[in-house]
């Protein structure tokens, strides 16, 4: 006779700035993994006790929605590191002479905003300035 498994899971709550598709990712991890346990815990106990289920299997996959988990949490590591290598590159900006991929718009950079989305730079006078590949950025002329 198998009997009921129970498992507790603890978690550790830390501060840190990440994007919000990497929250709702690791959020969905979370919930599919208790799901998973919540399905190989149901059948064990409705499992054939002449023909039990593989041990091996079981473990193989627990052991892969482990790495699932793990994966979505490098993931979100990974792009809190982008996020601050972004604001530390954005500040290199300001105070530069900055041109656009097109050769349209130009000017000194007042400040830079940056989203998921990327970087963008607000000159001096107002014009916004996407940074991509392409952009000009050179020093102010004294």
């Amino acid at each position: 006779m198998v009997t009921a498994v129970s498992s507790t899971t603890s978690t550790t709550s830390t501060t840190s700035t990440s994007s919000s598709t990497a929250a709702n990712d690791a959020a969905s991890a979370s919930l599919d993994y208790d799901s998973f346990l919540q399905l190989l815990i149901a059948q064990m106990q409705n499992q054939d006790p002449t023909d039990p289920m593989d041990a091996s299997e079981q473990i193989s996959q627990l052991a892969t929605f482990s790495q699932v988990e793990q994966s979505i949490k490098t993931n979100s590591n990974l792009e809190t590191m982008i996020g601050q290598s972004n604001l530390a590159n954005a500040a290199s900006y300001v105070g530069k002479a900055l041109e656009s991929a097109d050769g349209e718009t130009t000017g000194i950079v007042a400040y830079v905003s940056v989203t998921s989305d990327g970087m963008v730079a607000t000159t001096t006078d107002g014009k916004e300035i996407t940074i991509e590949n392409g952009i000009i950025v050179g020093e102010v002329a004294s």
